[in-house]
């Protein structure tokens, strides 16, 4: 018994030393603080004492000015609990056994309530200040040349145009929306180009941009070239491009590739599409009693028909068509010219008298014109004849024109949609000379029936548009009933 009180007075003996010293150097270092607490010490309320009379621990002091105590101080008191420990555990076994762990519970005691006003450490990952991740190519940027746009990092070379993928290195750039582009690249998807000479339309003097579009086939070009002596297609009204050439008629007109696929040159081949739209007149029990002539000529030889004939209003400046009424001797084309080069040659005409039958002496049409527009032509030009052959007499322009050229449209629509409604059964069978109309032609269709239907004039456009109204609400018998009672549209 005696021995095992000895060891504990042995060990509680080592424990009051250890802690005699390490509050000694506490006390010591507390009283001997920075000079700026000296008059502050004076002031305060007398120290506590914790334990027997030896161990004398102050309150915490703080300054006049509230202020925290330096990083000087609170590392020397961190290496002082440090050092503490660390003796304790290099003691022997028999003077290192802490049973209830004194010391530390002394050591955290004094440090929560040296520092119970700062908040509880947080260990966070370690960022360095320059830290940045590319926005091109998701890597670490690191300490090198970069480059921000809009809160984003990249590498010089990440930092790349979204037309052309290439680096962009020029000090300016152009934006759209969030994408960076060069300004040439930007300028290549924006600003229009022309479809004639393939360069970028100029602005006018205000700063603006000017151009013309055609309202069907929405071909952009710029204004100068409507008065430049550039080539336009007399079927399809398209500009003449500067790696296009088109075929020259040798009458001041010209021809595109595309209208040139399905031109009717002379009469002959012009005899089965005439036939065609007869037939499509009897289907619509319109049947036409006379045998009328029909010649493809020239446009100087239909200029010339149109001076000679006393009657008739004609769509001026340019007339495709007539349906003569006074005897007349006209220079019929009979022999198909040749291509050659980007010109019609070796043409054949012939002249021919013109006796007067009948009401009608001939319809006449110009050559060189494709297909489906020299049919909707002979359509208008028919219904001309079949009006004077019925003895529709002194009507107005704008009701003649206006029902002539709604059959032409009918027409047009029974070639282009062979189901609809207008269609007679004997045309939903014909097919163009090469044996089937193309999605070229068909398109060309659309632009003619568009042609008539938002033509401005007022016998060809308002005359069809009333028309139009009239034969859609009382069908187009009944309308040329009322025509022939009051020689006007029924409304």
């Amino acid at each position: 018994m005696s021995s095992s009180g000895n060891v504990n007075h042995l060990s509680q003996r080592c424990i009051y030393e250890r802690k005699s010293w390490f509050m000694r150097w506490l006390s010591k270092l507390f009283k001997g603080g920075s000079n700026n607490r000296r008059q502050a010490a004076t002031t305060h309320p007398p120290p506590h004492f914790i334990g027997d009379e030896n161990m004398v621990l102050r309150a915490p002091v703080r300054s006049l000015d509230n202020r925290s105590r330096t990083d000087k101080e609170k590392e020397e008191l961190d290496r002082a609990i440090s050092l503490s420990l660390a003796e304790g555990l290099k003691k022997p076994n028999g003077y290192g056994w802490r049973a209830k762990n004194d010391d530390d519970d002394l050591a955290k005691s004094v440090q929560d309530d040296l520092h119970s006003s700062h908040p509880p450490y947080v260990h966070r990952e370690y960022q360095p200040m320059g830290y940045r991740i590319c926005g091109g190519c998701n890597g670490d940027i690191g300490y090198g040349n970069y480059l921000g746009y809009m809160g984003t990092f990249f590498h010089p070379e990440c930092f790349c145009c979204r037309a052309c993928r290439y680096p962009i290195t020029e000090h300016e750039f152009s934006l759209s929306g969030k994408d960076a582009y060069h300004k040439s690249c930007f300028k290549e998807l924006t600003h229009p180009k022309c479809e004639v000479c393939f360069q970028f339309i100029p602005t006018n003097g205000a700063g603006l941009i000017e151009y013309r579009c055609h309202p069907f086939w929405s071909q952009k070009y710029c204004p100068v070239h409507e008065h430049d002596n550039t080539a336009r297609c007399c079927s399809c009204e398209r500009l003449e491009s500067v790696n296009v050439r088109y075929i020259s008629l040798g009458d001041g007109r010209s021809l595109c590739l595309e209208c040139m696929e399905s031109a009717i040159m002379d009469t002959g081949d012009c005899q089965p599409l005439y036939h065609t739209i007869r037939d499509y007149y009897e289907g619509m029990n319109m049947r036409l009693d006379q045998q009328i002539p029909m010649l493809l000529v020239e446009r100087q030889a239909l200029n010339e028909a149109i001076v000679g004939e006393k009657h008739g209003f004609h769509h001026m400046p340019e007339t495709r068509g007539l349906c003569l009424s006074e005897e007349q001797t006209v220079a019929s084309i009979q022999k198909r010219p040749k291509i050659g080069g980007h010109a019609v040659i070796g043409m054949k005409t012939q002249h021919q008298k013109l006796t007067r039958k009948c009401e009608v002496t001939a319809i006449l049409v110009l050559y060189g014109l494709p297909r489906l527009l020299t049919g909707a032509i002979l359509a208008h030009e028919l219904m001309h004849g079949w009006l004077r052959l019925k003895g529709y007499r002194n009507l107005n322009p704008d009701v003649e024109e206006g029902i002539c050229q709604m059959l032409s449209y009918m027409w047009l629509e029974s070639e282009i949609m062979p189901g609809s409604t207008s269609s007679a059964p004997s045309s939903s069978s014909s097919v163009s000379k090469k044996g089937g109309k193309s999605r070229v032609e068909n398109k060309l269709g659309e632009f003619f029936m568009h042609q008539i239907t938002h033509d401005a004039s007022p016998a060809y456009g308002e005359g069809f548009r009333a028309a139009n109204a009239a034969v859609n609400k009382y069908g187009l018998r009944r309308t040329l009933d009322h025509i022939w009672l009051t020689r006007s549209f029924p409304l």
